[in-house]
């Protein structure tokens, strides 16, 4: 009894979609790291950790961006709506405590951007489940 060749693995597919993959991911990290270096500043010259604080933060962000998009799809609707509106809440929360306000505002303010973002993304995927 024959058997056929196994096919290749193509994990990642064409270059043009691995860059499609990666451009949101990077964009808003880029875009998340300047506006925390930004607020960091605070109108003064810029420094060393002005731009450390905004590498890490977009690094950070990205990290977190790609890994919540490579596991998500394995969680059901319900958590995986959960997990978006954490991770926006906790990057809203972050930029604004950067600002000087005090943690109890941080914390509210990230928890209105979650709530919002979880009823956002759950009928999204609620409605775009297969």
């Amino acid at each position: 009894m024959a058997h056929a060749a196994p096919r290749a693995a193509r994990w990642y597919g064409s270059p043009a979609r691995v860059a499609s993959k990666l451009t949101a991911p990077v964009l808003g990290g880029i875009v998340f790291g300047l506006w925390a270096a930004a607020i960091g500043r605070d109108a003064g010259p810029i420094t060393g950790w002005n731009v450390l604080l905004g590498v890490v933060s977009a690094v950070a962000f990205v990290a977190a961006y790609l890994g919540l998009r490579l596991l998500g799809t394995h969680l059901p609707r319900e958590l995986r709506a959960a997990a978006w509106a954490g991770f926006a809440g906790v990057a809203v929360g972050f930029l604004h405590g950067l600002t000087g306000s005090s943690v109890l505002r941080s914390a509210a303010v990230a928890f209105a951007v979650a709530a919002g973002a979880f009823a956002v993304v759950f009928y999204r995927f609620y409605t775009m489940e297969d």
